[in-house]
């Protein structure tokens, strides 16, 4: 498992603090810090994006590659939570808001995990079983 520099700053929000610590339980994982958003890689693919007030958006959320499809289907179904992330929507990703209410972090940890699934390499997306 592989640590980021910045992973214990004192002054990130404990959301970030969860979805870096989620993301890196991952096989050969690391963080990369931007600020005040983050980017999660499994070797030097990106996998999940932690992104806190994108472009002035107000948000703040977690975004994950999915199955086919269900980006779109989670953004319809549940509008208050999910929604399509600039960029990334059209390759297969959604954004799970986790500025909205009590996060369910069993749903973060699905998404992280199936995010991860599908961009790693497939020997290590085998050895990960569901979240």
């Amino acid at each position: 498992m592989a640590k980021s520099p910045s992973h214990a700053h004192p002054k990130d929000d404990p959301r970030l603090t969860r979805v870096i610590k989620i993301s890196l339980e991952l096989p050969e994982t690391s963080s990369q810090r931007h600020g005040t958003h983050a980017a999660f890689l499994v070797r030097k693919k990106h996998f999940a994006y932690y992104l806190d007030n994108h472009h002035g958006d107000g948000i703040v959320a977690v975004t994950c590659k999915v199955a086919p499809g269900d980006n779109q289907l989670l953004a319809k179904s549940r509008p208050e939570r999910f929604y399509l992330p600039s960029y990334l929507a059209a390759r297969g990703w959604v954004a799970l808001r986790l500025d909205c209410g009590e996060i369910d972090w069993d749903e973060v940890r699905e998404l992280l995990f199936e995010s991860y699934r599908r961009i790693a390499p497939k020997k290590l997306a085998a050895s990960v079983g569901a979240s």
